[in-house]
């Protein structure tokens, strides 16, 4: 009799530690990683942060959505954000950069805890009434998707020291929008404590199903 119980209760324990290690081993998988200046291609880290191994946050900044409002680091601290940079203007791949940033509105349409911000790098041209116009025309929610612009040199110092999708020595040449920065395809996934958890190809539909995918990892994880 005591041979069967401890066969009953070494089986219950083994089926127990099983399913706890599966749960594990499947939180462990679904944690998307935390990206630090180190980690990244040195040709788009800032000469001034490539020392800076870990640790790294958004910086502060202050520009205007489509509404006119400010819009500060503030405003989206404690949430999830996705981040693009791109122009009105642009015929090529913003088109369809902000074809598939609608996939991801809609997706996670209505809550509050995330929103997408989209810098754009020729504000020249795209004033607050020109971003109105551009996101009136893609339906974007102006409580969630806000079309920020402000100064040149500082829109292009943040995605340089921030969120690192410009190289430094073209981030310098401010007489124009830059080609390479005018045509960064990429969306970077940002969480609730400023740390960028990801990058994706703005132009894949199948690279943003999993932006879409690890925005809720992201809202989820505590």
């Amino acid at each position: 009799m005591a041979r069967v119980i401890f066969l009953v209760v070494f089986c219950i324990a083994g089926i127990g530690l099983f399913y706890y290690s599966s749960i594990r081993n499947k939180q462990k998988e679904e944690t998307l990683p935390i990206y630090n200046p180190v980690d990244l291609d040195p040709d788009v880290v800032d000469p001034e942060l490539l020392r800076v191994g870990r640790g790294h946050t958004i910086g502060s900044f202050a520009f205007l959505n489509q509404e006119g409002t400010t819009i500060t680091q503030k405003d989206v601290t404690g949430k999830v954000y996705v981040v693009e940079y791109f122009f009105t203007t642009c015929g090529t791949i913003c088109p369809v950069m902000n074809k598939q940033m609608q996939r991801v509105q809609k997706a996670h349409s209505g809550k509050k805890e995330f929103k997408i911000l989209s810098f754009t790098v020729n504000p020249e041209v795209d004033d607050v009434a020109q971003m109105k116009l551009y996101a009136d025309a893609h339906h974007a929610d102006n409580q969630q998707w806000w079309f920020l612009t402000g100064k040149k040199e500082q829109l292009y110092k943040l995605a340089r020291t921030s969120f690192f999708v410009l190289k430094p020595a073209e981030a310098q040449n401010l007489g124009d929008a830059g080609s390479d920065f005018i045509h960064t395809n990429n969306f970077v996934l940002v969480d609730r404590k400023m740390r960028i958890r990801g990058y994706y190809d703005g132009t894949s539909t199948q690279e943003v199903d999993k932006l879409i995918k690890d925005i809720d990892l992201l809202l989820e994880e505590k």
